[in-house]
């Protein structure tokens, strides 16, 4: 059990780090000798490397964990890492498959190795989840929703449908969401609704839109220019004054801007 290996795979470098941090206060002795960014990357990782764990995200780009864990089967002892999602939680809870939710918690992560420490002590195998996982891959495939193209909102007495790809940010206002706006033409807007700002981050393109704070949401397609300052940035956006808060959590998204 000393010379067990790792790997984790999670395309938010933070995470990943935390993570690190984190097994290596509980597990002092596991030598995690790859991170990878994306499915396809760890899927490499481990052809070349054979470690004995995989710490693969469920959401990554390019290939998912599910599917890169299918492709590894039983040749790694395999936890997963997921924001909280009712369906694939329940699919791992019903299963031979460990999972943690984001933000892992200590708690949590200790009794994931515990048990990894006990199969590996025993020499147990890595359980067959192959059928548990295909079923799961058609689960998350089938529930994939569907990206927003519309918002309603009420700009006085008049109801405005306001097409995604013209807001330039969204922002949490106690129980409202703010709105921002500017159409091609130029005419800039604002407005408040009552969805709350997680459940529209949930319906946005993941390729335009992306959390920058733990109450912002930009379109990155609206953004001029980054300004750094420490371990945070301020946003300029390209027909907008305001600029908008970048926290340390999310600064990794803009490191190459």
């Amino acid at each position: 059990m000393t010379n067990a290996k790792a790997l984790i795979a999670e395309d938010e470098p933070l995470l990943r780090q935390s993570l690190r941090r984190q097994l290596a206060t509980l597990w002092p002795e596991l030598e995690v000798v790859a991170e990878a960014r994306n499915g396809r990357e760890a899927l490499a990782q481990f052809q070349s490397l054979q470690p004995d764990i995989c710490f693969l995200d469920v959401h990554m780009p390019g290939l998912s964990g599910v599917e890169t864990a299918r492709r590894i089967g039983r040749r790694s002892h395999l936890v997963f890492i997921t924001a909280f999602n009712s369906y694939a939680v329940e699919a791992f809870a019903q299963g031979a498959l460990d999972y943690l939710i984001k933000p892992v918690e200590m708690d949590r992560l200790a009794d994931t190795v515990a048990r990894l420490q006990e199969r590996l002590r025993t020499a147990q195998p890595a359980p067959d989840t192959g059928t548990l996982l295909e079923q799961l891959a058609a689960q998350m495939e089938r529930k994939k929703p569907e990206t927003l193209r519309w918002i309603r909102a009420s700009v006085g007495s008049v109801l405005r449908l306001i097409p995604v790809d013209d807001v330039h940010y969204l922002r949490a206002d106690d129980k409202y969401t703010l709105v921002a706006w500017c159409e091609d033409g130029g005419e800039a807007g604002e407005a408040l609704i009552r969805t709350p700002l997680a459940e529209l981050l949930g319906q946005l393109d993941p390729q335009r839109f992306a959390q920058v704070h733990r109450s912002v949401v930009v379109n990155l397609h609206a953004v001029s220019h980054l300004v750094r300052k420490g371990d945070t940035a301020r946003i300029h956006l390209r027909h907008r004054s305001e600029t908008l808060p970048v926290s340390r959590r999310y600064l990794h998204l803009f490191r190459q801007m």
